[in-house]
């Protein structure tokens, strides 16, 4: 049985009331934005409950919206492999607010949430090995904010690959 997306927004309203703080239903994609105290609740019911069963988690993208406040969404890309259904699940984030990690209801969160935090800095709580996926540990600054310097730190200084420890 196929569940549209009037019928999952009318489920979650009715189960989340005062955390949806918006939704947008564009082309046949639902995309809810969900209030950061209740982010965790919300993913666990989407993926536990038996009619919704979003079952996938595909990816955790982290957005800046500089100069916006607050700064950061996080957008989770969820799955329902029932019946093929998509949602967006998106959180707004200020700088230095943690976000509560999902890898608890789906593993698949575990790299995605750590590329998040290398790139853009965003901190999640609870993760079982939030460490720096893409760059090297003593790299300055976090490379996807949009107040990055375009050429980089240090664009001047000759690269030395002896330098880069390898763990």
């Amino acid at each position: 049985m196929t569940i549209d997306n009037a019928k999952v927004l009318e489920q979650l309203k009715s189960e989340f009331s005062d955390a949806i703080v918006d939704d947008v239903d564009f082309r046949g994609d639902l995309t809810i934005i969900v209030s950061l105290e209740k982010l965790h609740d919300i993913m666990l019911y989407l993926h536990d409950d038996k009619t919704l069963h979003y079952d996938l988690l595909s990816d955790v993208v982290g957005i800046d919206k500089l100069p916006r406040e607050p700064r950061f969404e996080v957008a989770y890309v969820l799955h329902s492999m029932d019946d093929f259904r998509r949602l967006l699940v998106k959180v707004m984030v200020s700088v230095d607010v943690e976000v509560p990690t999902v890898t608890d209801i789906w593993r698949s969160a575990d790299w995605p949430e750590r590329e998040v935090f290398d790139l853009l800095g965003i901190s999640f709580s609870g993760h079982p090995d939030l460490r720096r996926i893409l760059m090297w540990d003593d790299f300055d600054g976090h490379p996807l904010r949009k107040d990055f310097p375009l050429k980089g730190k240090d664009f001047d200084e000759k690269w030395d690959p002896d330098t880069i420890q390898v763990l």
